[in-house]
């Protein structure tokens, strides 16, 4: 009897049918969402890593003054501050715009220091050999210390990337139609957790492929034992 409570409260097929083209919907735009943090976080937190290759030190404090902020900050109260506040000093953006440029800047200083820690754990030596070659610093660091910093960092890149892209959810309290914004707005209408229920179907569809690959990812490079 309480099994088949459960079932009408949160697999309702009727509600399933209504309301699944909402979901679907808000599935492609958490997808989109997601596609763009990793591809605009990732690239701004190895530019920012490589940067600090060149100890120049005012840049570095700017560098480190902002890995540590946005490490700092819960991404929400950064939603919520960049959403309502940036109009008042007369710029405006969509809700989309927000939670991406938020997302992206968080995930870039969290992989910037994933980035810098690879970067230090190549030895001094690979450093000297490539430059005793005649090759110039920066390209030393290209073509010799980068691919090794990077295979390194592969295994907590892609755990961290996983976890900030979830916060995509986070869109919904500024009213970004993505999967849990979709599930609460039908809720409310239908009365019914069937849709909490369809949500939580579709994040597992999104991100258990994102998971698996993040796996293939870390054995493809992970280090070869001897």
């Amino acid at each position: 009897m309480e099994w088949q409570r459960f079932l009408e409260v949160f697999a309702n097929p009727a509600i399933f049918r209504t309301y699944g083209p909402n979901i679907a919907a808000g599935a492609v735009v958490t997808l989109q969402v997601a596609a763009a943090v990793i591809v605009t976080g990732i690239a701004l937190g190895l530019a920012l890593a490589s940067v600090r290759v060149y100890r120049i030190r005012a840049l570095n404090l700017l560098i480190v003054g902002f890995v540590d902020i946005f490490r700092a900050l819960p991404p929400l109260v950064v939603i919520l501050l960049a959403f309502f506040g940036l109009p008042n000093a007369g710029l405006s953006l969509s809700a989309f715009v927000v939670l991406w440029l938020v997302l992206s800047l968080v995930l870039a200083a969290f992989a910037e220091e994933i980035f810098w820690a690879g970067l230090l754990s190549v030895p001094k030596g690979q450093w000297e050999a490539a430059r005793s070659t005649g090759l110039g610093f920066t390209q030393a660091y290209v073509y010799v210390v980068l691919p090794q910093a990077l295979r390194i960092t592969v295994p907590p890149l892609t755990n961290r990337t996983i976890a900030i892209t979830k916060n995509s959810a986070l869109g919904t309290v500024i009213g970004v139609p993505e999967i849990l914004n979709q599930a609460s707005t039908a809720q409310s209408f239908s009365g019914s957790g069937t849709p909490l229920f369809m949500a939580a179907i579709a994040y597992l569809a999104i991100f258990v492929p994102f998971v698996a690959l993040g796996r293939a990812i870390e054995r493809r490079f992970r280090w070869k034992r001897r």
